[in-house]
């Protein structure tokens, strides 16, 4: 690993930043300045997540300045007042400042003051890229992203992992896939591109099926909430034929959509493949600052040969593109390169959209100081582990 020379020497108390809660306008007038949030960093999660106590907290400079700000989760761990904290990707921090205990500190006192007993973070910076002609070089048998040589790997998410980690920060989920976001994702660069230059990056396989859609008539368009049973529908097919379950129910998707519109219209948008009017795919993508995702996909057993989630996914692609984003994130993919691996199917269909495979430096935790919340904190992983 890549790590830059950290000075043992910690911040004096003038140089740390203030942590105090913030409002909602003063929240999301920092989010929007910003434009590089994650959605999951914005009010209206807080309202998804509705199991869960948030709060809205900032980092101000002695001139009252906001230098950054998160949405905290907080979750009640049974039968004690204490909560386990979670910020899912985020602080939205400059997480290339070396003095990273003027972050971490005092929103460390601040969390212990509201009874947690433990903070997760998912900063994010990336830590390694690979493009998507090293990954397809690098297929096979028992063969795993790390086996990998980087395309690139990013000094400044190197240098803070050891940061984080001589502060006694523990990366979640060791080497595996233990996050509750995605580690590796996959991403398309928008920034500069025209739409030609978007349909060219796309390999010759996708192209075919994109063209091929449109020839046999398949027409994307915008849902609303009235076709989010639709979708769950074919979420459910899709659930049963890949082997995978989300554990989410129609209403968890019906509440996203209702509250993430309510925040901004079309943050999040549902989209259709239609054959013959009966919808065959159904993609959900969620736009917030200059940033896009494609969240959840879902499509039916019959008729694939008329590839609607191809032509769904270049629509998506080029609304994206249109709206302004620096690109397009298609989330979590697997780290498996083993063809014969039943979860390589996802990572090989998105390859062909020819972007890169991000690793970030996934999620890490820390005890809150003192014995009982160090304790508790092992009791919830015991907690976590059984369920």
């Amino acid at each position: 690993m890549c790590a830059l020379l950290v000075t043992s020497s910690k911040p004096t108390r003038e140089r740390e930043f203030e942590v105090r809660s913030l409002t909602v306008p003063e929240y999301a007038g920092f989010l929007a300045a910003h434009g590089r949030a994650s959605f999951l960093q914005y009010p209206s999660w807080a309202e998804v997540k509705d199991q869960w106590r948030a709060e809205r907290v900032g980092w101000h400079f002695p001139s009252g300045a906001i230098a950054g700000a998160a949405l905290v989760l907080l979750r009640q761990f049974p039968g004690t007042r204490k909560y386990f904290a979670y910020l899912p990707e985020g602080p939205v921090a400059d997480w290339s400042d070396p003095a990273v205990d003027r972050w971490l500190d005092p929103l460390l006192r601040h969390l212990r003051g509201l009874g947690a007993f433990a903070v997760r973070i998912g900063p994010t910076p990336a830590y390694r890229r690979w493009d998507a002609a090293a990954v397809k070089g690098g297929t096979g048998t028992g063969m795993r992203l790390g086996d990998l040589l980087a395309t690139e790997v990013d000094p400044a998410g190197a240098a803070l992992a050891d940061r984080l980690r001589t502060r006694g920060w523990t990366r979640c989920g060791g080497e595996s896939d233990g996050d509750a976001q995605p580690r590796h994702v996959f991403r398309v660069p928008l920034a500069g591109r025209s739409l030609d230059d978007l349909w060219s990056g796309l390999n010759q396989e996708w192209r075919r099926n994109v063209r091929k859609a449109r020839k046999a008539g398949v027409e994307t368009v915008l849902g609303s909430a009235a076709d989010l049973p639709d979708f769950y529908r074919l979420l459910q097919i899709t659930e049963a034929r890949d082997g995978f379950r989300l554990g989410r129910s129609l209403a968890y998707y019906e509440r996203q959509y209702a509250v993430l519109n309510a925040e901004q219209p079309g943050r999040m948008r549902l989209y259709l493949a239609r054959y013959e009017g009966e919808i065959l795919a159904a993609h959900t993508m969620i736009h917030a600052g200059r940033r896009v995702w494609y969240q959840t996909g879902a499509s039916a057993d019959h008729r694939r040969e008329v590839r609607p989630s191809n032509a769904l996914q270049w629509r998506m692609m080029c609304d994206a593109h249109s709206l302004g984003a620096d690109e397009y994130d298609m989330r979590g993919v697997p780290s498996t390169l083993d063809p014969e691996d039943r979860s390589f199917g996802l990572l090989r269909w998105k390859l062909g959209t020819g972007g890169q495979v991000v690793e970030t430096l996934g999620e890490w935790e820390i005890p809150v100081a003192g014995a009982a919340n160090h304790a508790l904190y092992r009791a919830f992983q015991a907690y976590l582990a059984r369920r």
